[in-house]
C-alpha cells in the first residue's frame, strides 16, 4: 500500500510585503536583506508561520508591528541571521586582549587607584564569547581578580540565545578548541557528558537582552573594552557607521573596539584609531 503524504502549501508573500518585511527589518534589526535573500526568507518565515498559526505575512507583518516587548524581533533575527559561535573564536583577539590591551588599560586604572574595569560583550549569542572573555580575565588577573571591580555584560537580541548562555551548558564538540588545562579549570561534567562552565564565572556575568538599533544605549558608564564581532557584516554602511559611533560613546578614553575579522571600519567616518586587524581604541 503506497502511502501519501500531503505537503502544506506555501504561504505566499508579495512584491508589497517583502518590501515591507524588508524595511521593518532595516528599521528595526538593522538588516540590510537584498533581493538575493527573499527565497530564503521566506523558506524559513514560512516554517515558523505555519508553527505559530499565521496564515498570512500580512498577519505576521502586523504581529511584529504590535509587540512592543520586542521578543518576537528576536525570533525574526533569529531566523535570518546566523548564531555560529565556539570558545575563543578568532584567537588573535584574546592573545592581544591578554598581552596587550588589559596590561595598557589596567596599569593606567592602577596608576589612578580605580580598581573598576569594565568589559561588554555586544553580540554574546549563547554565550561562548563572553564566558571566554571571562576566562581570559580571569586568567590575567590571577589571585588579584578579586581585588578588582571586574565583570562583563553581555548583550544579544535574542532571549532565546541568551537562555542558552545563562545556562552554562555545552556539549563536547563545542568545547573542544578549548586547552584541556583551562576546561578543567573552569568546567566540569555533568551526568548528560555536557560540560557546565563553574558558577563563579557565570556570577561575574550579567546578560541582558538588547537591540543594538536602539538610538540610546541604557548604560551609566563606559567601557574599557568593547567586543562586537560578526553583527555588522548583515549591516549596510550608514547603519554601521551609527553603530560605530554610538560605540564610540560608550568606549572609555584608551579602551578597544574589537570587530569580526570579516568586518573593517574602512571607510566608516568615526574616531576610533586603528590599532590591527578589526581592533580599534579610543585615543
Amino acid at each position: 500500500m503506497e502511502v501519501q503524504t500531503l505537503s502544506i502549501p506555501q504561504i505566499k508573500m508579495t512584491d508589497k510585503g517583502f518590501l515591507t518585511m524588508r524595511n521593518l527589518i532595516q528599521s528595526r534589526l538593522g538588516i540590510n536583506l537584498t533581493d538575493q535573500k527573499r527565497g530564503l526568507l521566506i523558506t524559513r518565515l514560512n516554517k515558523y508561520m505555519k508553527q505559530a498559526g499565521f496564515t498570512t505575512f500580512q498577519h505576521y507583518i502586523d504581529y511584529l508591528q504590535d509587540d512592543q516587548t520586542g521578543v518576537s524581533l528576536g525570533e525574526l533575527a533569529d531566523m535570518i541571521s546566523t548564531n555560529h559561535t565556539y570558545f575563543f573564536r578568532e584567537s588573535k583577539h584574546f592573545d592581544f586582549l591578554s598581552a596587550t590591551a588589559l596590561p595598557q588599560i589596567m596599569g593606567q586604572l592602577r596608576a589612578q587607584k580605580i580598581l573598576d574595569f569594565r568589559m561588554w560583550c555586544a553580540a554574546a549569542s549563547t554565550g561562548e564569547e563572553p564566558y571566554g572573555l571571562m576566562i581570559t580575565l580571569m586568567e590575567y588577573l590571577g589571585d588579584t581578580y578579586r581585588s578588582w571591580d571586574a565583570g562583563l555584560l553581555a548583550t544579544d537580541i535574542s532571549r532565546e540565545a541568551l537562555n542558552v548562555a545563562e545556562s552554562g551548558i555545552y556539549d563536547e564538540e563545542s568545547v573542544a578548541k578549548i586547552p584541556i588545562g583551562l576546561r578543567n579549570k573552569y568546567f566540569s561534567k555533568t551526568q548528560e557528558n555536557n560540560w557546565l562552565i563553574n558558577q563563579f564565572v557565570r556570577n561575574e556575568i550579567t546578560y541582558r537582552r538588547l537591540n543594538l538599533m536602539r538610538p540610546e544605549l541604557p548604560f551609566k558608564k563606559q567601557f574599557h573594552v568593547i567586543f562586537c564581532r560578526n553583527v555588522m557584516i548583515y549591516f549596510d554602511q550608514p547603519t554601521i557607521e551609527r553603530l560605530v559611533n554610538n560605540l564610540y560613546k560608550w568606549t572609555a578614553p584608551g579602551g578597544y573596539l574589537f570587530v569580526g575579522f570579516s568586518e573593517s571600519l574602512s571607510g566608516i567616518q568615526n574616531p576610533y584609531r586603528y590599532v590591527s586587524p578589526a581592533i580599534y581604541q579610543k585615543s
